[in-house]
């Protein structure tokens, strides 16, 4: 009896020796490459590490992972045996990324350990800008840094300026003059004429009292190129209009309409594609003076019928009726109804229509 437990005993304690020698073992020749200092016009660089399985049993690469700007596009796919060799080749595209970089490489394979960390570095050397860099926007021969005047919030009394630099990429004089300006716009070309390599500015200055609206709102309108225009030749100007109120008194603040909502979210769940939901969203003025409603919008694929009435009283009520269509649309759908008032701590309401579409 004595002889069999002892015999036992020497079993369960080689079985577990067995089984971790039988393990994979990834074994890199080295985990860290530097490329050094090479230019942005040479394009992508790889580097394969290559490593032995030091294991007992066949070594299988399950994934690799790579962080932002590098990648692994191969490695060895099939199972590499005990003794054998394989790689992961890491690359990096040093395109729009000049400068030191430092990036990783995750491997997960059924080694002990299951993750490795891999590691490429280098410095990329710019490449020398062009003009098509420094201004992105062609408008025949002319180039534009952008074709967007964003003139960002702005209060509801205020004027702000803005301005765009151009260059006349010709070798022709270029004339620059405009057309559909809205009347709460002023534009100008500095100077009107460039000549050929030639820098300018427009310049930009819009009138937030003369545009009369609320919100986020837009204007296009037209460049002329030596008298002539075509499609291409637009300029696209926004703001985003808010009221200033930072003339009232605390007094006037005390006194002032404050916005509620029944409720800012409405979930329809989950309907066929092309119905239609319908919601009303009860709006009370909880506030000791009139509440007006500035403007109701609502965004694609969602409408709000305006209200009955803009003024409400203290304590008075108003209905705003949304309707989603669902005409076109499938999966996960998140819309927005913006209420903008004269409350003055909660001047933009923002109301969300919520479900799922799903093919009929």
């Amino acid at each position: 009896m004595k002889r069999i437990l002892f015999l036992f005993c020497v079993a369960t304690f080689f079985v577990p020796l067995k089984s971790q020698t039988v393990q994979a073992m990834i074994s890199f020749e080295e985990d860290i490459y530097d490329f050094g200092k090479f230019k942005e016009t040479d394009g992508k660089v790889t580097y394969k590490f290559e490593f032995v399985n030091t294991g007992g049993a066949d070594l299988i690469i399950q994934n690799v992972s790579a962080s932002c700007g590098c990648t692994a596009p191969s490695w060895t796919r099939e199972p590499v045996p005990p003794g054998g060799k394989g790689f992961v080749a890491a690359t990096y595209d040093p395109a729009g990324r000049p400068g030191t970089f430092r990036k990783y490489v995750t491997v997960i394979s059924n080694s002990n350990p299951g993750n490795v960390r891999l590691t490429i570095a280098g410095e990329v050397e710019a490449k020398p800008k062009t003009i098509e860099d420094d201004y992105h926007y062609a408008m025949g021969p002319m180039r534009l840094t952008s074709n967007h005047l964003a003139f960002g919030n702005l209060n509801n009394t205020a004027t702000a300026e803005k301005q765009l630099e151009v260059i006349n990429n010709s070798e022709k004089n270029v004339e620059i003059a405009f057309q559909r300006v809205p009347d709460h716009v002023t534009i100008k070309a500095v100077p009107a004429l460039l000549k050929p390599n030639q820098k300018g500015m427009i310049v930009a200055t819009y009138n937030a009292p003369k545009r009369n609206d609320w919100g986020f709102v837009i204007d296009r309108m037209n460049l002329t190129i030596n008298g002539v225009t075509e499609r291409e030749y637009s300029l696209v100007v926004s703001a985003n209009i808010e009221e200033d109120f930072a003339s009232l008194s605390p007094e006037e603040m005390a006194n002032a309409p404050v916005i509620n909502v029944d409720n800012t979210e409405f979930n329809f769940g989950k309907i066929d594609q092309g119905e239609k939901v319908e919601h009303v969203y009860v709006v009370t003025n909880s506030g000791k003076t009139d509440l007006l409603i500035r403007k109701v919008n609502a965004s694609c694929g969602c409408t709000a019928v305006q209200p009955e009435k803009n003024v409400i009283a203290p304590g008075e009520s108003v209905d705003i009726r949304t309707v989603f269509n669902s005409a076109g649309k499938t999966g996960n759908q998140n819309k927005t109804v913006t209420i903008i008032t004269n409350d003055p701590k909660k001047s933009k309401l923002i109301l969300w229509v919520k479900g799922e579409v799903v093919k009929s």
